[in-house]
Parts: structure tokens; sequence; C-alpha cells
């Protein structure tokens, strides 16, 4: 069972930037790995994806240009560079892995518990 443990959440103003760290107990380089994210009262949803060895990448349409995802399979790390924060973009972050490229949460086994980040206006 791979565990999964966000780091880097925090409080920014609009504009501002952050990012976010996920470390993995074991290696990781056979999954795809991902950001979600889920907001007070709203479904958690896809916010990014990097694939197995880190050459395709995927993002929602609303972070593309200003979040970067990418990953380091030596030191079982994945991260997530938010630029040009929204305050749309508050919400909890959860790193993911154990399933194929997918915008769909489901698919994926390993999940960490989350990373508050709150964007103020």
């Amino acid at each position: 069972q791979v565990q999964l443990a966000e780091s880097g959440g925090g409080w920014v103003q609009t504009g501002g930037s952050l990012t976010l760290s996920c470390e993995a107990s074991e290696r990781t380089s056979m999954y795809a790995m991902g950001w979600f994210r889920q907001a007070p009262g709203k479904e958690r949803e896809f916010v990014a994806v990097i694939s197995a060895t880190g050459s395709t990448t995927h993002y929602t349409d609303s972070v593309k240009g200003r979040f970067t995802i990418s990953r380091d399979n030596d030191q079982n790390t994945l991260s997530l560079q938010m630029n040009s924060l929204k305050p749309e973009d508050t919400a909890i972050y959860y790193c993911t892995s154990g399933g194929p490229m997918s915008a769909t949460w489901p698919e994926y086994d390993y999940w960490g518990r989350g990373t508050q980040v709150i964007v103020s206006s």
C-alpha cells in the first residue's frame, strides 16, 4: 500500500504562488500521478496528471498556463507549481497515484490526506 503525504499548502493573496509537494512511501514510477482538489461544498475535481515517465501531462482548463505538474521518480516525489493564484483555486489539494492517466478520481488507488490552499482576494 503506497502512502502519499502532501505538503506546501497555505494562505496566499491573489496573484501569488505556492508549490505543493507529495512524497510517496515507495516507488511509484510505474503509475501516473496526479492532483485533485475539493472546495467546500463541491465535488472533488481533477487538476493535473503526469505520466509514469513524466513525459506527458494534462491539466484542467482552468489551470492551464498557471500550474505545472512535475515528478522525480528517483525521489518518489510529485510537485505542483501554482502561479497567478485566484480565489477560485481555494481548496484542499490531494495527491494521487496507482492508476492510469485519468481525470476521474475513482480510477486511482492511492490518496494523500490533502493540503489546504487558501487564496484571498
